[in-house]
């Protein structure tokens, strides 16, 4: 009996701390690559919560909501029932139990998520639906998103914001839509940078204890060993 609870005892001290990592930041700063890569590496759950906007806009737009009508959208966004898988090997997400993981892809919703984002009852709902999927997220999570560290989950063990120039995100998202115009992606990232930081409810910002880490010139692999490195000694000193 004294060994069984000794070796319990043990594997308690040996394993890894759980962590809440989140992880802000504007589109194209390699957030979702980043952010799936660590939480795989560290054995961490992983939460997109972009595709959570993006899948209660889809609804809408399928549903025949006004998407410019701020009330409309507010009395509806109770109704869907969205569904978000954790494995960072395989995310998934359902919206009344139908797969939208392709769906709210589309320059359709891209292009009418931040409207839908901005309702305050739309943002409530989700906000709720995210902190407790990171309560129950036993050994730890990479939240990753635009209000994570500010609004959702304030109390994150580590905070970690990344940026990079305009120029460097505009040819990275370039580079995930074949025949896509350099220019007027950059100029399409920037009316969304300014739609995001200029919302009243819950802005895209830093929080005060975040890390910045500026993406610009760093390469993908770059980007995970700084964050994991941030995340391992975030674990050492729980």
């Amino acid at each position: 009996m004294s060994t069984t609870v000794e070796t319990a005892s043990a594997a308690a001290r040996t394993a890894p701390a759980a962590v809440i990592v989140a992880i802000d930041g504007p589109s194209g700063t390699g957030k979702s690559s980043t952010s799936k890569a660590v939480a795989a590496q560290l054995g961490l759950s992983y939460l997109d919560t972009g595709a959570q906007y993006r899948a209660i806009t889809w609804w809408m737009l399928n549903n025949g909501i006004d998407v410019q009508d701020a009330m409309e959208v507010a009395t509806a966004a109770a109704k869907p029932v969205i569904v978000s898988g954790t494995d960072p090997a395989a995310p998934t997400i359902t919206v009344d139990g139908e797969d939208a993981s392709g769906p709210i892809r589309t320059q359709e919703v891209t292009s009418r998520v931040s409207v839908v984002s901005a309702v305050p009852e739309v943002r409530a709902r989700i906000t709720e639906l995210q902190r407790s999927i990171a309560a129950a997220a036993e050994g730890g999570i990479v939240v990753e998103g635009r209000d994570i560290g500010t609004t959702v989950l304030p109390d994150a063990d580590l905070k970690i914001f990344l940026t990079a120039s305009p120029e460097a995100r505009a040819a990275r998202r370039s580079g995930e839509v074949k025949g896509s115009d350099l220019a007027a992606t950059k100029e399409a990232l920037i009316k969304r940078d300014a739609a995001d930081s200029g919302r009243r409810a819950s802005p895209l910002a830093k929080a005060d204890d975040a890390v910045e880490v500026d993406t610009t010139e760093l390469t993908l692999p770059q980007v995970i060993e700084c964050v994991v490195t941030l995340v391992e000694e975030k674990r050492t000193a729980k």
